[in-house]
């Protein structure tokens, strides 16, 4: 019978080489949380480039009778007997692998293993970023390959290279602990020292990130800008434009440095559109801008409702049948095939084109009118038709109205008027002088009491007045120049685009905008047929275009110059008789509000749209991510700035009065 071996247990100090499957975790290791999934691939990629750069620390296991089994505890190391465990399944090293040890029986393990975690000391931050320039610099490694040797990703690698970049001087500040990592990484944003140390020295009490990357960046145009979406980063990077991208934060594409070479590129291509759609359509001319100039004061015309050819009818109705069809068969994909979903495109298309033709503008407008080629805010063209230049009108003796032949009439009966009543200082009358006009002293007398009677009659009659309101709004909001109305009424029209950035390209811009168009497409393009245009509307469509035009007129924009109580208080009543609800209208998004008020009034909306404790959750948050987080959770809600909240009557009723001191009937009278 052979004697049993028996493993001898090495002294303490000794050096030994163990196969790496001997290896336990020892159960004394003062660390109980595990190691990350990142640090074991760190551990693993700089044991593959290097090697085991100090030695595993291993106490000898041994049975209940004292005697050493062969394996080995891993007392200080487990990170690194991991990362070996990693190869192996990897396959590139064997599970038996000889590991380098030091045999330690002599201290407590538990006490050496809290020890080695607690007494060491992290590099500096500064250190390791200059470290890695370093070899970036004089060893030539790549980011990919600094990434492999270190187990870390190159994203990684390029974010610390661009921190060892930093101005030297800004780096003693961080290191001396004047300047916060989120600060370096704000200036690490440009590669340029002289200007990173310039906005340092420019910086008052607010030091905080984004005030730094704004001033880096406040020379440049962000790739979100609607100038850089339109031209393309593709087509300004050929163009030699150069881009500065952000490492540390979320850019959405960089910042264009070359901001005189964008701005070029984009006249370019608008020039290039406009050009295009003049030769398209036809136009006289057409006018490239980046935001609409609002015609100068121009005359504009719209289209008016065309029949369809009956060639064009058939292939309409042939495309919605078409598209019904596919739409029906294709109903419950969860995504449709390559060519079914081409088919829709050109289907789409082909109706937007078709349908777009039931409407033209007169061929003599587009011979003497032009076009406006406008970026919007999204970076898309819109085209604005249908404006006349003053020195492209008719002149008055081409332009003999309808209404012309009514206004001789109404000319001649006062001849025949002065005849029959005649004129004269004395009242006398003049009977040789048949043929002379009535005196302006005369007809202003007899109009002042026709005026009169004009006045009690419409008085009496509400219906009748309408129609003359109606009639006065409308021929001075779609008629240029056109003093064709009677009742005093003048409409005092603010532009809203000159006070809220984007409002026109809002979906409720648009929305106004098609609203007024198709309006202008149906009043008569002679001024002197509106009042039969507006006498002959049903009841509900006179009221509809009454409301649209005093609608076209409402002003409760509060300006810090504009003192009008009153005004903006009428403005709150107008609100709840119509029963505003801006919710349909307006959301809180990062552009529209989050990312233009200070954090504290972003955990103010998040605490009344959401909850308080979602708002305490935020609390340490960047201002940037706390906008965007703020808008996610906002958005399924209905909450409202204050200003654009409608109060309900009883909520009215209860708040104090707005009225200042000394207000008093008579001084609202004046």
């Amino acid at each position: 019978m052979s004697a049993k071996h028996v493993e001898t247990i090495p002294e303490s100090g000794t050096e030994i080489f163990v196969p790496l499957n001997k290896l336990k975790k020892s159960p004394k290791n003062a660390r109980k949380t595990p190691h990350s999934d990142a640090a074991i691939e760190a551990y693993a990629a700089s044991i593959a480039a290097k090697g085991i750069l100090q030695n595993l620390v291993v106490e000898p296991e041994v049975d209940g009778e004292g005697a050493a089994t062969g394996f080995y505890f891993v007392t200080i190391g487990e990170g690194r007997r991991l990362a070996q465990l990693l190869r192996v399944k990897r396959k590139e090293i064997k599970k038996i692998e000889p590991i380098r040890c030091i045999v330690d029986t002599a201290n407590d393990p538990h006490e050496i293993s809290l020890d080695e975690n607690v007494t060491r000391e992290n590099m500096h931050p500064a250190d390791q970023f200059e470290a890695f320039k370093k070899l970036a610099e004089e060893r030539g490694f790549g980011a990919e390959e600094i990434a492999a040797r270190f187990g870390v990703t190159p994203h990684v690698v390029r974010q610390r290279l661009r921190l060892g970049a930093v101005s030297p001087k800004l780096m003693q500040v961080y290191r001396e602990g004047d300047l916060a990592l989120e600060q370096l990484m704000a200036f690490a944003i440009t590669d340029d020292h002289a200007r990173q140390e310039s906005v340092y020295e420019r910086l008052s009490y607010n030091r905080d990130a984004s005030t730094i990357r704004r001033m880096l960046t406040e020379t440049h145009v962000a790739a979100t800008d609607r100038r850089a979406r339109f031209v393309g980063i593709e087509a300004y990077s050929e163009a030699g434009g150069s881009i500065l991208r952000d490492l540390f934060t979320e850019d959405r594409g960089g910042y264009l440095e070359d901001v005189a070479l964008l701005d070029l590129l984009v006249t370019a291509k608008l020039g290039r559109e406009a050009d295009a759609v003049r030769a398209a359509e036809g136009w006289k001319w057409t006018e490239a801008h980046l935001d609409f100039p609002h015609a100068h004061g121009m005359r504009r015309t719209y289209p008016h409702p065309v029949v369809l050819s009956e060639e064009d009818e058939v292939t309409l109705t042939a495309a919605h049948a078409e598209f019904d069809r596919l739409t029906e068969q294709h109903q419950t994909a969860e995504e449709l095939p390559d060519d079914v979903d081409a088919r829709f495109g050109e289907l789409e298309a082909e109706i937007e084109r078709l349908e777009s033709r039931r409407q033209a503008y007169d061929p003599d407008d587009i011979a003497r009118g032009g076009a406006f080629v406008i970026l919007n805010h999204d970076g898309t063209i819109r085209i604005e038709r249908g404006f006349i230049r003053s020195q492209d009108e008719k002149p008055q003796s081409e332009t003999k109205q309808a209404g012309d032949a009514d206004a001789s009439e109404v000319e001649g009966d006062a001849d025949a008027l002065a005849v029959q009543a005649g004129e004269g200082e004395e009242g006398a009358v003049e009977e040789e002088d048949e043929d002379r006009p009535v005196s302006d002293l005369l007809v202003r007398d007899l109009t002042a009491h026709r005026t009169l009677g004009l006045r009690l009659n419409l008085s009496e009659q509400p219906e009748v007045a309408i129609v003359a309101v109606t009639h006065a709004l409308a021929a001075q909001i779609f008629y240029l120049g056109a003093d064709a109305h009677v009742v005093g009424i003048q409409p005092v029209k603010t532009d809203l685009a000159g006070h809220a950035d984007g409002i026109e390209d809002a979906p409720t811009g648009r929305a106004w905008a098609d609203r007024h168009a198709n309006w202008a497409r149906q009043i008569p393009r002679d001024v002197t047929a509106l009042w039969n245009f507006v006498a002959e509307l049903d009841h509900d469509s006179r009221m509809a275009l009454f409301a649209h035009c005093v609608a076209l007129t409402v002003n409760a924009i509060k300006l810090p110059w504009d003192r009008r109580p009153r005004a903006l208080a009428t403005a709150d009543r107008l609100a709840e008789a119509v029963s505003l609800d801006m919710t349909g209208y307006w959301r809180p998004t990062v552009r529209s509000y989050l990312g233009r008020v200070t954090k504290a009034r972003i955990l103010e909306a998040v605490s009344e749209g959401v909850s308080g404790e979602a708002a305490e959750r935020m609390v340490d948050m960047k201002k940037v991510d706390m906008a965007e987080a703020a808008e996610q959770l906002l958005a399924a809600t209905d909450w409202l700035p204050s200003l654009l909240r409608t109060a309900k009557p009883q909520e009215r009723a209860d708040a104090p009065s707005d009225a200042q001191d000394g207000d008093s009937y008579s001084e609202a009278a004046e």
